[in-house]
């Protein structure tokens, strides 16, 4: 009798996880379809006639969040200069990757659905990248470069009496990034150490801490037009410890409205834009049977013409395995609302 009901139980299970896969994986191809539909479009706002491009001079704004024009035929745009610390990246960000480096505070209410209890957690990032040296294009942001990239993640126990830290990743890597009109490309070697808090080792004393360390090599590729943008791409992990299955893969899509001046704050704020944005990241793990893990992030973005910095508040859900550090085995669903800064 106990063989048969566990026999049920693992097939409920079963059943259970298929039923998840099929549900992200039919959010992942709906958002895909209208994500290629929209780069397939026309630009429309700051595009020129007849392409959905723009070209732009390189310090002029942030190539990341721009669309340029492929002049490589033109005598003048085809001329590329060495540029020493360049002031932006011709990669963007990932808007919903929930390890992208940069500043964050968020709040979540965390299940963990397999003993169903929920937790008040707070999420921190500390983090950004540096350019060192690049190769861009006269007029426009094709081009190729070089940079470093630091960062931490943290959690924190909101339900605790002093609201304990429960773990810390640290990352720090060198991106190679490239573009070229509106394809690009990220290449990033980085390293991650997870440290779980004090005050939560002291609570849990039956804790089985692991020294979780790693280095990988990621690449990705993304195509983005004057709404959407498209990205996906894997990485490979050739040191670790413990001796975790090696690889992983990554893709998403991003949704932006051309950003737009403020009304409510009037001659206050002049300058301010504002722009919905959307954003959906999955991600699967050979060490956790090809799971998606699915990370969903909606709401603002406020920024400057000419200006790199952007701040956004989002609202988010995050379903699957926790991405954080030594919990990484852990099933768990999250929803909530947060700040995110880039600068």
């Amino acid at each position: 009798m106990n063989i048969r009901i566990l026999q049920v139980e693992a097939s409920l299970s079963w059943l259970r996880d298929m039923d998840d896969m099929v549900r992200q994986s039919s959010l992942f191809f709906a958002g895909t379809a209208l994500c290629v539909i929209l780069v397939l479009l026309p630009g429309v706002g700051t595009a020129e006639e007849g392409n959905g491009f723009t070209s732009i001079a390189v310090g002029q704004s942030d190539c990341g969040y721009v669309e340029t024009l492929d002049d490589s035929g033109s005598s003048e745009n085809g001329i590329f200069h060495s540029v020493a610390l360049p002031d932006d990246d011709v990669f963007r960000p990932l808007l919903a990757d929930p390890k992208e480096p940069r500043f964050s505070a968020t709040f979540s209410r965390v299940r963990f659905r397999d003993v169903d209890e929920t937790l008040s957690t707070s999420a921190v990032s500390f983090g950004g990248t540096f350019g060192l040296w690049g190769l861009r294009q006269e007029n426009n942001c094709n081009g190729f470069q070089i940079n470093l990239f630091g960062a931490v993640f943290s959690q924190f126990n909101l339900d605790a009496p002093s609201t304990d830290l429960i773990n810390s990743d640290f990352q720090v890597g060198v991106p190679f990034t490239f573009r070229h009109g509106p394809f690009s490309a990220r290449l990033r070697v980085f390293h991650q150490s997870s440290h779980v808090g004090d005050e939560f080792l002291l609570n849990n004393p039956g804790f089985n801490r692991v020294n979780l360390t790693f280095e990988m090599i990621e690449a990705l590729i993304s195509l983005q037009s004057t709404w959407a943008r498209l990205y996906g791409g894997g990485g490979y992990l050739y040191h670790r410890e413990p001796a975790l299955e090696r690889g992983t893969l990554q893709w998403g899509l991003e949704l932006r409205a051309p950003p737009n001046a403020v009304p409510l704050f009037g001659d206050w704020m002049e300058g301010l834009l504002m722009a919905p944005v959307f954003g959906a990241d999955f991600r699967s793990v050979e060490q956790l049977g090809w799971n998606i893990n699915t990370n969903m992030l909606g709401g603002l973005e406020f920024s400057r013409k000419r200006s790199t910095r952007r701040l956004r508040l989002l609202l988010n859900y995050y379903r699957g395995r926790n991405p954080f550090g030594q919990f990484f085995d852990q099933k768990i669903e999250a929803y909530g609302f947060g700040v995110y800064i880039e600068l």
